[in-house]
């Protein structure tokens, strides 16, 4: 179905029947002594029994979920009890650019699940082991700051690292003052440049609006890169087929996810028009529906709204209705769910820019 690269999870777990798993994740969560507090209240409020759900297509059942219900919760909640407590590890947020951020924990299983698929999708996209990168993305609560770690433990590599905090750009960009975000973006390009003049660096890990700014700023440094791998701001065919130009002949990959579920990136189409995405099976699946009715999904080539559910054991979100937009992609014969792809914003406004990530 797909490669491998003698990865035994990965492979495990694209073998998973999606409806046998979406029982199990759903035993675990509403287990009456074992399962996650927040769910348990929520079932007495539900009218039906989450345990006699048989599909996964039956997860319509509880509704839209609203990321505003976590803003503040304790992010223990959301975690079983099978799950020994005091709960020790890692919280990761997502948002706060709009309004309070909605905190995550992440368990064992859970982070053994993003870097395994993280390593299949670089190896698979490329990128080689024991290579040098930087580094230039959001750290602190954010989990794409964790892919140093992974790189490093997952392929060997040498990592340098640049920060930068997406809440500020965004609310210079709100408070309509341009010049603090063209410092701001020098500030973190002056680091970049720094790393690439005085290190040899293969890969570079960033975002696409910053390496757009970089290549204004020095093309021969972005030319001698043998790649790059982006996330956060959306990137669109122009800006691939200049990414491409750029790089001279260099690897130029994307990936496609947030703190709640990722996938991984299939080799782009058509000279950049079709950039497609599969999610990170079976505990991440991304279905593309109609923008006015959330339950009813497009046809493969459509164009639609996200739809992310997360099926974790320890982490269970389902119907969550992202602020993207996406077109259905077929990956039969090739993955047991279908991806997404071209993802971008469903609008862009004042209220909620793209900035930098």
């Amino acid at each position: 179905m797909t490669h491998s690269y003698g990865d035994a999870w990965t492979d495990h777990w694209l073998g998973v029947d999606l409806d046998a798993w979406t029982r199990q994740v759903l035993r675990r969560h509403f287990d009456p002594e074992l399962g996650s507090p927040y769910w348990l209240k929520r079932a007495t409020d539900l009218p039906f029994d989450p345990l006699t759900i048989e599909t996964y297509a039956e997860l319509t059942k509880f509704g839209p979920f609203s990321l505003a219900d976590l803003r503040g919760r304790d992010p223990a909640d959301l975690v079983p009890l099978a799950v020994p407590r005091p709960l020790a590890g890692r919280v990761w947020e997502s948002g706060g650019t709009t309004g309070d951020p909605v905190r995550v924990f992440y368990t064992e299983p859970m982070m053994t699940h993003r870097t395994q698929w993280r390593r299949w999708s670089l190896l698979f996209d490329g990128f080689r082991p024991g290579r040098t990168w930087l580094q230039a993305t959001p750290s602190g609560p954010h989990q794409i700051g964790n892919g140093a770690l992974e790189i490093s433990e997952q392929l060997g590599g040498l990592v340098y690292g640049v920060d930068m905090d997406p809440r500020w750009i965004k609310r210079m960009i709100r408070a309509g003052r341009p010049r603090e975000v063209q410092e701001y973006t020098a500030h973190i390009l002056d680091q970049i440049i720094d790393i690439l003049r005085t290190q040899r660096v293969h890969y570079l890990n960033t975002t696409p609006a910053l390496l757009n700014a970089l290549i204004q700023r020095d093309p021969a440094r972005v030319a001698a890169l043998d790649g790059v791998r982006l996330g956060g701001t959306h990137l669109s065919p122009d800006m691939y087929r200049r990414f491409t130009r750029a790089l001279d002949g260099g690897l130029v990959r994307s990936g496609y996810g947030n703190t709640f579920g990722n996938a991984v990136s299939l080799p782009v189409e058509d000279d950049g028009e079709v950039i497609p995405y599969l999610p990170t099976y079976p505990q991440v699946t991304m279905d593309v529906v109609e923008p006015g009715d959330w339950r009813a999904v497009v046809a493969p080539g459509q164009t639609g709204r996200l739809r992310l559910t997360v099926l974790h054991e320890d982490l269970f979100l389902p119907n969550v209705l992202e602020r993207d937009e996406a077109v259905r992609y077929d990956a039969a014969g090739r993955w047991p769910v279908d991806g997404v792809a071209n993802v971008r914003p469903l609008q862009v406004s004042a209220l909620t820019p793209e900035g930098l990530y």
